[in-house]
C-alpha cells in the first residue's frame, strides 16, 4: 500500500493541474476572505498544503512572504520550476502537516488552508495539525480554514475525509481564536460536480 507521500506524488506527477479535482482557475473565494485582514500584502503566510495552487502566484504578486508546505515533493518541484524568479520570498517545507514542524521556521501572520485539514481522519493527526497551527501562527495572526462541509463529499482523491462544521472548527481551535466570518461555499470542480465547503476566518488573541 503506498504511503501518503507516494499517493500524492503519483497524483501530481500523472495529472495536469486543470484536471485535479480541487483545481481552481482563480483564487477569488480565498482572496475575498484574505481582504478582510488588515495589511495582508505585507504578511508572512503559511500554506500547509500548497499543492500547485494558483493562490501561490497571486500571493507572491502581492508581495507576501510565503511558507509553502506540501507532503508531495512532486508538487513543490512544480512550484519551484514555475516561480523560480521569486525564491527569496519563499520558505520551502516538505512535511506531513500532522507531524511536528521543524524548528526555526519564521512565525506566520496568516495561515491559509484550502482542502488540507479534511484529509486528516485520525484523531491524533487532527490534533497534530491544530498543534502545528498554534506553533506556527503568531499572536494576533489569522487562520483561514476552507474544508469540506458537513454536506460535502465523503471522499476525495481516493481518500476518506473528515467533514467540518463551523462549530467543530471553533472547538478545535479553542478559546484563543475568535471567529471573524464564515460562509458555506459550493465549489464546482473541473468535472462539473458541486463540492460544498465551509470557509471560516479566525483571529488569534
Amino acid at each position: 500500500m503506498p504511503t501518503l507521500k507516494q499517493h500524492w506524488n503519483a497524483i501530481f506527477a500523472a495529472t495536469a493541474d486543470p484536471q485535479l479535482g480541487w483545481y481552481e482557475g482563480n483564487a477569488a473565494q480565498t482572496l475575498k476572505f484574505l481582504d478582510l485582514i488588515p495589511h495582508p500584502d505585507a504578511a508572512t503566510i503559511f500554506l500547509p498544503g500548497a499543492g500547485t495552487s494558483v493562490l501561490v502566484a497571486e500571493l507572491l504578486s502581492r508581495g507576501s512572504r510565503l511558507i509553502l508546505n506540501d507532503i508531495s515533493d512532486e508538487a513543490l518541484q512544480k512550484l519551484k520550476h514555475w516561480r523560480g524568479d521569486l525564491q527569496d520570498q519563499v520558505t520551502w517545507l516538505c512535511a506531513d502537516i500532522s507531524k511536528p514542524l521543524p524548528a526555526g521556521l519564521p512565525l506566520a501572520d496568516i495561515w491559509i488552508d484550502r482542502a488540507v485539514l479534511h484529509f486528516l481522519v485520525d484523531e491524533a493527526d487532527i490534533e497534530g495539525y491544530f498543534h502545528n497551527l498554534r506553533v506556527a501562527l503568531r499572536p494576533g495572526g489569522y487562520a483561514l480554514l476552507a474544508e469540506f462541509s458537513m454536506a460535502g463529499a465523503m471522499q476525495c482523491a481516493g481518500l476518506g475525509v473528515h467533514r467540518y462544521s463551523v462549530e467543530e472548527l471553533c472547538a478545535r481551535l479553542g478559546a484563543g481564536f475568535a471567529l471573524i466570518q464564515h460562509e458555506d461555499y459550493t465549489f464546482i470542480n473541473p468535472a462539473g460536480d458541486p463540492r460544498p465547503y465551509i470557509y471560516a476566518l479566525f483571529r488569534r488573541s
